[in-house]
């Protein structure tokens, strides 16, 4: 599933293409057909996203809501459509350019008030301005559920998912064991400082890395994929700073990942 990273970009890199533009909107998989209609020759006027979620606003106060889940993504052309193929959810032609949205979650029609519900249910966004760790806090500070399970809990934090999760307890030092009311609140204020690093250089670089080059195996140059995580998906292979196996089991429906020493209960 994307993280709030990619997201972000999304609203990024769609903002030029999109915003001051009127749309012509079809659902060529004929799931979207309504909304699509009701879009078009709209103008969008911004587009906004928070944790994982994507908000479109269009003239008129309509606003499309896109989640994309495990399997949507978007794809961008130039130029003239080519023809659907497959279950293509909606495409969006404004100007030069088409928009393709496949396989997500959610994709409907939302007034402000089913978008202030949406985001009522959401934790704070570590890329949003001036968001703040507080309310997060709270919910953490009094919880028995492990750190790990918390902070893929969307109500918690929102946008941070599997990859972050692992990497952002590693560096940290925490057990993804330890309950939330037993993690001191430097602590927490400092997963919140390095989520925000984290996940802002995963905007400008459309990718996550996690490690410092004295931790990577090629120390000098571009990052590469085998370089990029400290515990994540490397599972049975040495840590990179205590050569202890990184070990991995399911939590909150996902596989976790850590180093039993650097991260000792």
């Amino acid at each position: 599933m994307p993280e709030g990273h990619t997201i972000h970009r999304l609203a990024r890199d769609h903002t030029p293409l999109l915003v001051g533009r009127a749309v012509t909107a079809a659902s060529p998989q004929g799931r979207f057909a309504t909304g699509a209609e009701l879009l078009t020759g709209r103008v969008v006027e911004r587009i906004e996203p928070y944790g994982k979620h994507l908000f479109y606003r269009f003239e008129s106060d309509v606003l499309l809501h896109v989640h994309l889940g495990l399997y949507g993504s978007w794809t961008v052309g130039t130029g003239s459509a080519p023809e659907p193929r497959g279950a293509l959810r909606l495409r969006l032609v404004a100007g030069e350019h088409y928009l393709d949205l496949r396989g997500p979650t959610a994709c409907e029609i939302h007034s402000p008030a089913d978008r202030d519900a949406v985001l009522a249910r959401l934790g704070p966004d570590p890329l949003r301005r001036g968001a703040s760790p507080g309310r997060a806090w709270q919910r953490v500070s009094a919880s028995r559920t492990a750190v790990g399970a918390l902070l893929m809990d969307q109500s918690v934090l929102a946008g941070v998912g599997n990859v972050y999760r692992a990497e952002v307890l590693y560096r940290a030092g925490l057990s993804p064991f330890v309950p939330g009311r037993e993690v001191p609140q430097p602590v927490w204020d400092g997963i919140w400082a390095d989520l925000r690093v984290l996940m802002r250089a995963g905007v400008r670089a459309g990718h996550i890395v996690t490690t410092l080059p004295a931790d990577r195996d090629r120390r000098s140059g571009p990052c590469r994929l085998a370089d990029r995580f400290y515990v994540y998906r490397r599972h049975g292979l040495p840590c990179r700073r205590c050569g202890t196996e990184v070990r991995t089991q399911v939590m909150a429906a996902r596989n976790l990942y850590w180093c039993p020493r650097c991260q000792a209960d």
